[in-house]
């Protein structure tokens, strides 16, 4: 498998995380795990489409998809020579830029053309019958550009801003205060804009700051423990276990796979 990750223009990046290309010519079988990473994203097969499984069966995908942000692992699945391209998208993009609550999508993928608002045929007509990857983001980027006078700064990109400057280390307490909101209002913007509770969503960033921790070769479980901000060990490993179904000690984390490609964010 191949995997490429391509940075949106300066003028994007308040929308787009990044657009991401995997492709596999070998048509065996092969289950990938997916983790969550804290951004929802829109899916193009160019390739044969995928199986998903979201609990305990399988189901072939649509070749265009929307994930929103998810809780849990799940697994998927190519059915044959696998062409992807994907748009990781900020946490707060869709409803910025098509006025949807993400609560509607939590631990959902669905098909893109459930989203009206989103316009997948449009975005379908901007991508194929492209075959060369920068010309398909260069589509994109365009797409996204005649999108971005729609975006509108809110409370819920600041409370993003200081999560992700803190690594997920960061209390619900410390964001309304310097928001001046209540507990319950930012419930309710978190639910709209990201679809998950803010102490929910802090969790996913402080588990995704463990990958970048294990980046450094020299490091320790008990130096990620405290980087990370666990109170102990144990703590660490329910964690990891939540969101992975895995303990650290025997996550392959140098594995290739769409899991560790999106978590350790190399080029």
């Amino acid at each position: 498998m191949i995997f490429k990750r391509i940075s949106p223009p300066e003028e994007l990046k308040n929308i787009v995380e990044c657009y991401w290309i995997a492709e596999n010519s070998d048509p065996s079988p092969v289950q990938e795990k997916i983790i969550p990473d804290g951004f929802p994203e829109i899916i193009f097969h160019y390739g044969d489409p995928y199986l998903i499984r979201l609990k305990t069966s399988w189901e072939e995908q649509s070749k265009t998809l929307f994930a929103g942000q998810i809780s849990k692992y799940f697994y998927l699945k190519n059915t044959g020579i696998s062409g992807v391209i994907g748009i990781k998208l900020k946490p707060t993009a869709l409803t910025h830029l098509y006025r949807i609550s993400m609560d509607a999508f939590t631990d959902k993928v669905v098909e893109l053309t459930e989203i009206p608002e989103m316009n997948a045929a449009l975005m379908e007509k901007k991508l194929f019958p492209h075959t060369d990857h920068n010309e398909m983001v260069s589509e994109l980027n365009q797409y996204f550009q005649a999108l971005a006078q729609r975006y509108d700064y809110s409370p819920a990109d600041k409370a993003i801003e200081m999560i992700f400057e803190a690594k997920g280390m960061l209390s619900v307490s410390a964001l309304t205060s310097v928001l001046y909101i209540t507990e319950r209002q930012l419930e309710r913007i978190f639910k709209n804009y990201i679809g998950l509770s803010p102490k929910f969503y802090c969790r996913i960033i402080r588990f995704n700051y463990i990958f970048q921790c294990m980046q450094n070769e020299s490091t320790t479980w008990a130096d990620i423990v405290h980087q990370a901000g666990f109170y102990d060990q144990s703590h660490f490993i329910r964690n990891f276990k939540a969101f992975t179904g895995e303990e650290p000690s025997s996550y392959l984390f140098k594995k290739n796979n769409l899991a560790n490609f999106f978590l350790n964010k190399k080029d």
